[in-house]
């Protein structure tokens, strides 16, 4: 394009304006945030970190050692970052869901905001994973928004299509993204 614009300059038409337009910005670097997570007695278990780019967020999971029983674990962003209920973590509501989808990864009819891959604790409780959404950060319709949101761990893995939580089950830990 910058030839053609440069072309034109010489021939002496229209476009000397348009050859001096400034170039497109470089992409920001991607706004990264990070929290702790705790179990259902307040304690810290482990941290979650979100780098938030252009089209995706990825969120990387950290759970130290006994931090979770081994097995699979649903995940999912929760509508309010509120962690303080320690016992269930209800305050956190439901799954952001700005435009009413259903739940579920695999689900033709969803999925919402809120729906991420499960995660994998080890033998030993320990998870490192790293997973991305659609969801973002910041901006309309955002992680960040006024009451901000929370990413719950639940006590079982999600099937990805039945309502309302994929059978995830109990709420074992939460972090709160404000």
């Amino acid at each position: 394009m910058r030839r053609f614009l440069s072309v034109l300059a010489l021939v002496g038409g229209v476009a000397p304006a348009l050859a001096q337009a400034p170039a497109p910005a470089a992409n920001a670097a991607p706004q990264t945030y990070e929290s702790k997570v705790v179990n259902t007695k307040g304690e810290p278990i482990g941290t979650v970190t979100i780098r938030d780019g252009a089209s995706a967020l990825v969120l990387r999971l950290a759970i130290q050692p006994g931090g979770l029983p081994p097995g699979w674990h649903g995940i999912h962003f929760h509508a309010v970052a509120d962690c303080s209920d320690m016992e269930k973590f209800e305050k956190s509501k439901a799954h952001v869901n700005h435009d009413q989808s259903k739940h579920g990864l695999l689900n033709p009819e969803g999925p919402d905001e809120g729906d991420l891959p499960n995660v994998y604790a080890n033998a030993d409780g320990s998870v490192n994973a790293e997973v991305s959404s659609e969801t973002p950060l910041t901006g309309e319709g955002g992680l960040k928004d006024a009451d901000g949101s929370a990413l719950i761990i639940h006590a079982n893995e999600d099937d990805h299509t039945s309502q309302p939580i994929g059978g995830a089950g109990a709420r074992l830990a939460c972090s709160v993204i404000k």
